[in-house]
């Protein structure tokens, strides 16, 4: 049985050839979904009123999300992999400066240059290693890092994505945290298994208020709706005085699992022996 992910399929810089590009020319469809889920990414950003602004579009694609910024009254910049999908988005004429290049590979724009960024339906592919080179982790750090960089201080960005597991979903924030961000997951529709969409919104050296996921009730719980996460590195500071022990036990096994989660290579497993102190040899 094949998967229904395309990231399962092969790398998307493949996967996005012409065939593939020409649906979102011709398909009605797909062209309304992806403008649904734009409108809300774009929502979600809560630019400030009566100014255009700087917008990055990640995985820009064929320029359909950029569409949606051009008409709320901003100016973007779009970034893919798939040549074939850039090409339809020249053959489209959309108003967006476009760029070819693999955002796991970082970003190269100046710093400060965006007030804010969206992505729609393409985080999810850096979570691949198409290659034996590819690091998921180091990937996302990667591209994390530079995006930081590139957003002006208290600049957002939004990305609408399908992740595969909650541990590819650790994965994700846990190296957007690493990077600096702040900020958490926002879903919509929590109780739909078709209409349920993941929204990572993120603040860049402020930290904000998430918005309320849609068809949520206001009787919910805060967590049905988003999920926050803040830089808890930060906080672990301030309590030096109540910090266990260096070297012991526990100290030991929460310092493997923080590098565990911030991908730092191979990590020695957790035995009885861990933390456990040596006898001398002579």
């Amino acid at each position: 049985m094949s998967s229904s992910r395309p990231e399962h399929r092969g790398p998307p810089e493949l996967f996005y050839n012409e065939n593939e590009a020409k649906k979102y020319t011709y398909n009605s469809r797909m062209i309304e979904i992806q403008s649904q889920m734009s409108e809300r990414a774009m929502e979600l950003l809560t630019l400030p009123d009566g100014r255009p602004s700087f917008i990055l579009d990640v995985g820009c694609g064929s320029g359909l999300s950029g569409e949606t910024v051009t008409d709320q009254g901003h100016y973007w910049v779009g970034i893919d992999i798939s040549r074939p999908m850039l090409e339809v988005a020249l053959e489209r004429e959309v108003e967006g400066d476009l760029f070819h290049s693999d955002v796991g590979q970082g970003l190269f724009f100046r710093p400060g240059t965006f007030d804010g960024v969206i992505s729609i339906s393409a985080l999810q592919w850096l979570c691949n290693a198409d290659k034996k080179s590819h690091n998921p982790a180091k990937r996302l750090y990667q591209f994390f890092s530079s995006l930081y960089s590139s957003l002006t201080r208290g600049g957002k960005a939004v990305f609408q994505f399908y992740p595969e597991n909650p541990a590819q979903m650790e994965l994700i924030t846990a190296q957007a945290m690493r990077a600096g961000f702040t900020g958490g997951v926002v879903v919509d529709f929590p109780n739909s298994a078709k209409a349920k969409k993941y929204f990572l919104c993120l603040f860049a050296g402020v930290s904000g208020v998430l918005s309320k996921g849609l068809g949520t009730e206001p009787s919910d719980s805060v967590l049905s709706g988003s999920a926050k996460f803040t830089d808890i590195r930060k906080k672990d500071r301030r309590k030096s005085r109540n910090r266990m022990p260096m070297k012991s036990r526990q100290w030991i096994l929460e310092k493997k699992e923080r590098r565990r989660r911030q991908g730092r290579g191979e990590v020695p497993s957790d035995t009885k022996y861990s933390g456990r102190r040596r006898k001398p040899k002579f």
